[in-house]
């Protein structure tokens, strides 16, 4: 898999309390991955890009949300998020990628 597929496929980081959390909890990072990809696609960009050992990814389908706009409604796109459990010893510093 080339480097240009791996960005599209691995968006951008979540950063918040809740990931935070997990980060010192459980070890797991979060981040925004393609609508498209699959586990072995999103475990495979995120060896390849930071160079660690990913145990397990688990993925969730966020729907869009309506909003108005000057009196129009409007859709904001679905979304995914990749939960990806790091080995022992690993870590990834997201804020420096962020």
């Amino acid at each position: 898999m080339n480097d240009a597929k791996l960005y599209n496929i691995i968006r951008a980081p979540r950063v918040s309390e809740k990931t935070a959390r997990l980060q010192e909890v459980s070890n797991q990072y979060v981040f925004e991955v393609a609508t498209d990809a699959t586990k072995a696609d999103i475990k495979q960009a995120i060896e390849k890009l930071f160079a660690v050992k990913v145990e397990a990814v688990n993925v969730v389908n966020v729907k869009g949300k309506n909003k108005a706009f000057k009196f129009r409604m409007g859709r904001r796109p679905d979304s995914r998020k990749a939960y990806v459990t790091l080995a022992e010893g690993q870590s990834i510093d997201v804020m420096a990628t962020a």
